[in-house]
C-alpha cells in the first residue's frame, strides 16, 4: 500500500524550469508539476504540458513571494503598484488575518488563478501553494471554497499536506490543515519529503528516503531547472535546482524505485 508522487513546483517560472520538468518526465521519474499561472514562462509551460498527456499538472497558488496575476488596481490590499506580492510571509499572514480588504483581494487573486488554469484546458490534478501558504487558515479556506466552485459539484482536487516529520512549530498548523482537508473530503498525501532539504533534494537523499517509505502516500517535491541562472538564484538564493533536476534523472533513484516496487503517480491516480 505504498504510493509515491514526484512533483516539480514552480512550473512556468522560467524556460529553464520548464525544460527540466519536460525532460525529467520524459527521461526520468517526475510524475507531476505544479503550475504558476501568473509566472513569466507560464504559456511555455502549458504548451509543454499539452505535449505530455501523462504529466499530471496542478495549480501552484501564489499569494506571496511572486507576481500577482491581477493588476494592482484590482487587488490594492494584496499587491504593490508593480504587482509584487508580499515577500515577508509572517507579516503577510498577520495582515490577511486581520484585514477584510486583504481577504477580499486574496479571494479575487486566488479565483483568478483558478480561472487562468481552467483556461489552459489542462486537467487539474492537484492544488498546492507557493511556500506552502495554504497552511494559513485564511488562504486554505479561500482555496477550498474556490476549488469547490471550480469543480462544479465534482470532487475538490487533491491538495498537498506539507508534513515532513518532525514538524516542530508547524505541528498545530498541520493538524488543522489535515483536519480541514478530511472534513472537506479532499484527498491528500500522508507525508512530504523535501521540506528539510528544500532546494537540495539530491539523488542520494531521494534514494535514501525511498528506502524508508512507509505505507500510505508519500510526495517528493522538487524545484528543478535545466541550469542555474542569475534570475533563479535571485528568486531562491542557494537552491541547487540543477542538482534536483539531476536527481530526477538519476539511475540510482530509478533503481531505488524498482527495488521498492514503486512507480510515481499523480494525485488524480489516488483512490
Amino acid at each position: 500500500m505504498k504510493q509515491v508522487i514526484f512533483t516539480a513546483d514552480d512550473f512556468g517560472l522560467t524556460p529553464e524550469v520548464n525544460e527540466a520538468v519536460e525532460k525529467a518526465h520524459t527521461r526520468g521519474v517526475l510524475s507531476c508539476a505544479s503550475l504558476m499561472v501568473g509566472a513569466a514562462a507560464a504559456a511555455d509551460a502549458v504548451a509543454r504540458a499539452k505535449r505530455l498527456p501523462s504529466l499530471r499538472v496542478g495549480l501552484h497558488v501564489t499569494v506571496a513571494d511572486g507576481k500577482a496575476l491581477l493588476p494592482h488596481a484590482a487587488i490594492p490590499a494584496l499587491a504593490d503598484a508593480a504587482g509584487n506580492l508580499p515577500r515577508n510571509l509572517v507579516t503577510a499572514g498577520v495582515h490577511w488575518f486581520f484585514s477584510p480588504a486583504a481577504r477580499r483581494d486574496l479571494a479575487r487573486e486566488i479565483r483568478a488563478q483558478f480561472d487562468a488554469f481552467r483556461a489552459t484546458g489542462l486537467a487539474l490534478d492537484h492544488v498546492n501553494a507557493h511556500n506552502h501558504m495554504h497552511l494559513h487558515p485564511t488562504v486554505l479556506g479561500i482555496i477550498i471554497r474556490v476549488a469547490r466552485e471550480f469543480g462544479q459539484g465534482s470532487k475538490v482536487p487533491a491538495m498537498r499536506l506539507p508534513w515532513e516529520p518532525p514538524a516542530g512549530l508547524l505541528t498545530p498548523w498541520l493538524a488543522l490543515l489535515r483536519a480541514r482537508l478530511r472534513a472537506a473530503g479532499i484527498r491528500h498525501n500522508d507525508v512530504l519529503v523535501g521540506m528539510a532539504a528544500t532546494g537540495h533534494l539530491t539523488a542520494d537523499r531521494v534514494a535514501a528516503a525511498l528506502m524508508q517509505v512507509r505505507d500510505g502516500v508519500t510526495e517528493f517535491y522538487f524545484h528543478p531547472a535545466s541550469r542555474n541562472t542569475p534570475d533563479l538564484e535571485a528568486q531562491a538564493p542557494g537552491y541547487d535546482r540543477l542538482g534536483e533536476f539531476e536527481a530526477l534523472l538519476s539511475p540510482m533513484v530509478a533503481a531505488a524505485l524498482r527495488e521498492k516496487g514503486l512507480k510515481p503517480i499523480g494525485f488524480a491516480d489516488l483512490g
